[in-house]
């Protein structure tokens, strides 16, 4: 089969990974997207193809031009093509044209956000800082016809394929279709711990990934600033400033690790705490995956992998006195973690690819 990967965009988060590993799985595919970095292409091997929302001015606006994106996606040259695959959140990239007799299979991270689910969230904060009144206003003017638009591309759709639960419940309510879940992948060690004990003696939390707002870390250090229990943030992100400017002597940040050094910290920690909704949350699994429980706010994503007594447990309300109290009851010593790694196992890499070209084999 000839095979063409698209993407909405590609510079760093958890969507790139799900680029990446079906680009491992099929290197001699393109893989075509409104704005690529450097960095990533090299990772690509310089098989990404862009257009002009590549360049200056667009790429600097791209969060701005939803409508050019729509363009340029539908406006794509892919009949050389026998299944095209879509990798699309809060992008456009669903919105491409396929020949008769091409398959068209969309793996779905969201139906977009700021359309559906989370726009009353979006038109009080759209993110863009100094210039949130002209977001606001353009989103209100727009939401009408791009959700129309969104509508329409989701139904030249031959399959959808959702990340967890969350998002294919949410892909048959907002497109009225039904889809399959695959997990994205996750990088998970093979090898199991050599212990079936916590390393750590004391109760010490641990949380990675991008420093944004809506991850809420607020709320974990909040939490740990009113147990005064130690927690170490890992990661870098434009909320930063705001979580050190909260932060009390027992929050410790370590800026940008390298994923090679994970385990040696997550060695010293006892609970992965995950304060945020998400679609699906990588970073959970990939603590599973070193031995650490989680403790995840019960919403989104972590419903389909934290399991609790098992591979860790569910605060109720996304607030600073829930996560507290049940910081304060968590036990990690009763997690086994060679059971945590194996439940790990089965978000991989390995499991993603086997789960993909069983896709496609059909």
């Amino acid at each position: 089969m000839k095979i063409a990967i698209v993407a909405d965009w590609i510079y760093g988060g958890g969507a790139e990974k799900v680029v990446q590993e079906l680009h491992r799985m099929y290197p001699d595919a393109p893989i075509y997207t409104s704005y690529c970095s450097p960095e990533w292409r090299q990772k690509l091997d310089n098989k990404v193809v862009t257009g002009y929302l590549q360049w200056r001015p667009f790429a600097r606006l791209r969060k701005f031009l939803p409508l050019l994106r729509q363009w340029w996606f539908r406006g794509l040259n892919l009949r050389a093509y026998d299944v095209v695959i879509s990798c699309t959140g809060n992008g456009e990239a669903k919105f491409v044209r396929v020949r008769p007799g091409t398959r068209h299979i969309c793996y779905c991270f969201t139906p977009t956000h700021f359309y559906w689910r989370k726009y009353p969230e979006y038109i009080q904060n759209p993110g863009f800082g100094a210039l949130n009144g002209i977001a606001r206003t353009g989103l209100k003017l727009l939401v009408g016809p791009l959700k129309k638009r969104d509508y329409a591309a989701a139904q030249r759709v031959d399959q959808f394929v959702a990340i967890s639960t969350h998002i294919q419940h949410d892909i048959q309510k907002y497109y009225d279709r039904a889809s399959q879940i695959i997990h994205p992948p996750a990088h998970v060690t093979s090898t199991r711990p050599s212990n079936t004990e916590s390393p750590a003696k004391t109760p010490h939390a641990i949380v990675w990934g991008r420093l944004v707002p809506y991850k809420r870390l607020d709320l974990a250090v909040a939490a740990c600033n009113e147990l005064q229990m130690p927690l170490t943030i890992i990661g870098s992100g434009p909320d930063a400033s705001r979580l050190k400017s909260i932060a009390g002597p027992t929050i410790t940040f370590t800026g940008f690790v390298p994923d090679n050094k994970l385990p040696a910290l997550a060695q010293k920690a006892s609970v992965f705490v995950f304060p945020s909704q998400e679609d699906f949350g990588i970073a959970p699994v990939e603590a599973m995956g070193m031995g650490l429980p989680v403790l995840a706010y019960k919403s989104g994503g972590a419903l389909d992998y934290v399991i609790p007594g098992k591979t860790g447990e569910f605060f109720d309300k996304q607030t600073v006195a829930s996560l507290a109290a049940s910081l304060k009851q968590f036990r990690a010593k009763k997690y086994d973690r060679a059971e945590l790694v194996d439940a790990a196992k089965q978000f991989s890499q390995d499991v993603f690819q086997d789960h993909m070209r069983s896709l496609l084999s059909k």
